[in-house]
């Protein structure tokens, strides 16, 4: 099996994202591989749809625009590091849209954040990342948060 050139990492903007990236940025530095970004706006469904339209237009918007800007100073930020592909920007689940973009660009390695929420919280959230590793179609590496001891 060849070593991944083309790495994808998922984020949020959180400190366990960063994380990820920083760990992506750092396998990518060594062995010449391409990294790229996705960022997915989930858009919740509110009840009543008339007013989910209107509201949304202007936020989701506003979502886009903010995403969009910090995706971007996330690459400048880090362009001496490694070789950056796309900065992908999605709207809606997370764990669809990751998965459709490690499709689309073939990826050969997700490096992705994870909480570790557990019990309720993990119940009523879900997790994108046990999604992510049980549906991807690379290998896929998770990065926890970092532990204050």
């Amino acid at each position: 099996m060849p070593l991944p050139s083309n790495i994808l990492v998922p984020t949020d903007f959180s400190p366990t994202a960063d994380r990820a990236l920083d760990y992506a940025i750092a396998l990518g530095a060594k062995l010449g591989a391409r990294i790229h970004l996705v960022h997915v706006i989930g858009i919740p469904a509110l009840g009543v749809p008339e007013l989910g339209l209107a509201m949304a237009s202007a936020t989701i918007d506003a979502l886009l625009a903010n995403g969009q800007v910090e995706l971007d100073r996330i690459v400048d930020e880090h362009r001496n590091q490694v070789s950056f592909g796309e900065a992908i920007l999605r709207n809606g689940d997370a764990r669809d849209e990751v998965l459709q973009v490690a499709n689309e660009l073939h990826a050969d390695l997700i490096v992705i954040g994870t909480h570790g929420r557990r019990g309720v919280a993990r119940a009523l959230l879900g997790s994108v990342a046990e999604a992510i590793v049980r549906l991807a179609p690379c290998p896929v590496l998770t990065v926890g948060p970092k532990v204050v001891t």
